[in-house]
């Protein structure tokens, strides 16, 4: 069993359209290929609601908005077909910022042998960093692949990058990533 998987998170076409960067899907690819070809499991955590969004507080800062302006089906926001699963991976729903808070991604992880998780997504400063904690305080390596992760203030997403995930988590970038090792 592989104990390192690659974490996909949040790259979704509603989400990318925030967060503007050309290339970033080309180096996600990139590194999904080199994860696929070393043997190690890519697991997709993406955002996703029931109809009528029970799941959602209206005081939820984050997600409290969507059923007024969203009505009661969110829009589709599908995986872009350039990093989209394939049949043999994983997709995990999540109904948080965290790739853990409502989805069944741990019991993924443990069922699997993962122990080491390796993250991309978007935002550096949303899933990525939340997941980042959870995970740490579940034990697990980390590392963190820094150009496949995005967000839209440069500033706060070098700081994470240089200064905060350090502390708990390697962060390389997708060419210096030798899945596996």
């Amino acid at each position: 069993m592989p104990e390192e998987a690659l974490l996909v998170m949040d790259v979704q076409e509603l989400v990318l359209a925030r967060y503007p960067d050309e290339g970033y899907l080309d180096r996600l690819a990139a590194a999904i290929g080199k994860a696929r070809a070393a043997g190690v499991p890519v697991i997709y955590a993406k955002v996703g609601f029931r109809p009528g969004y029970p799941e959602i507080h209206p005081r939820n800062k984050m997600f409290g908005f969507m059923p007024a302006r969203l009505g009661s089906t969110a829009p589709p926001n599908e995986i872009p077909a350039q990093v989209a699963p394939l049949e043999t991976d994983v997709v995990v729903s999540k109904r948080r910022v965290s790739a853990f808070a409502g989805s069944d991604l741990e019991m993924v992880l443990r069922a699997q042998g993962i122990e080491h998780l390796v993250l991309a997504g978007v935002a550096t400063s949303g899933v990525v960093l939340s997941t980042l904690r959870q995970a740490a305080d579940l034990d697990y390596r980390i590392t963190v692949l820094s150009d496949a992760c995005l967000d839209n203030d440069p500033q706060v997403h070098n700081l994470l990058l240089e200064k905060v995930f350090p502390m708990q988590a390697e962060v390389i970038t997708g060419p210096d990533w030798q899945p596996g090792a």
